[in-house]
């Protein structure tokens, strides 16, 4: 078994940190064989596609890279809650997609919140992005008002945007970096980033787990 192999490095003009772990998984084949039996239902919370259980030993396989990371990268010393964690695949075409799911987004503006999504096959990685007219790249909550009511006039101004995923630069947000998926790669982050899949137009959006966009995503609060 290899040792997971860890990168940090520091993204944008707020130098905000990201991890990249690769062999983040110690046996990524069983948990793309529990995948392929796994109930996957409709996701909540915008995510344009499907997720389902994971098996109950996940977090104790991936504790010691996962430990390595906040404590080296997010400087967490403290107590760690699990808020929510599924295998999860992209499904939904981009003609399908709410005007929500065509742009960067953040999961939390509680600075303590980190995601993680954990790559199980080839495909599309995660892109960062900054919002030009604010030029944030993170919004907390005292951000959050002035950031959404400039959005909002930018949209009432130009109109929707693109029936497509956002994977690169765009009028209204510029792409500050990208993770490029590999299987059992895993990215970590503060949920506070702007962020999208970096999913491609020509992206296979199937719901078998074996031909998906399948991934772990998980959500986490430091205490």
């Amino acid at each position: 078994m290899t040792a997971p192999d860890l990168s940090a490095r520091r993204i944008g003009a707020e130098a905000q940190p990201i991890a990249i772990v690769d062999g983040f998984h110690p046996d990524p084949a069983a948990l793309r064989a529990a995948a392929a039996t796994a109930r996957f239902a409709p996701g909540r919370h915008h995510y344009p596609g499907l997720r389902a259980a994971l098996p109950p030993d996940y977090f104790a396989a991936v504790r010691p890279a996962l430990t390595a990371v906040l404590a080296g990268v997010f400087d967490q010393r403290g107590g760690v809650s699990l808020l929510d964690a599924s295998f999860s695949i992209v499904t939904t075409p981009p003609d399908r997609l709410s005007v929500t799911q065509r742009l960067p987004h953040v999961d939390a503006t509680d600075p303590a919140r980190i995601a993680l999504v954990h790559y199980l096959g080839e495909g599309d990685g995660t892109a960062f992005f900054r919002h030009r007219a604010t030029g944030y790249e993170t919004v907390d909550a005292a951000r959050a008002p002035a950031y959404l009511a400039t959005l909002n006039a930018e949209l009432r101004r130009d109109g929707d945007p693109p029936a497509t995923y956002v994977a690169d630069s765009t009028p209204l947000f510029e792409r500050i970096a990208l993770v490029a998926a590999r299987p059992n790669r895993a990215v970590i982050y503060r949920s506070a980033l702007l962020h999208s899949g970096a999913i491609a137009p020509d992206a296979v959006l199937s719901d078998d787990p074996a031909r998906g966009r399948l991934t772990v995503t998980a959500f986490l609060s430091l205490d």
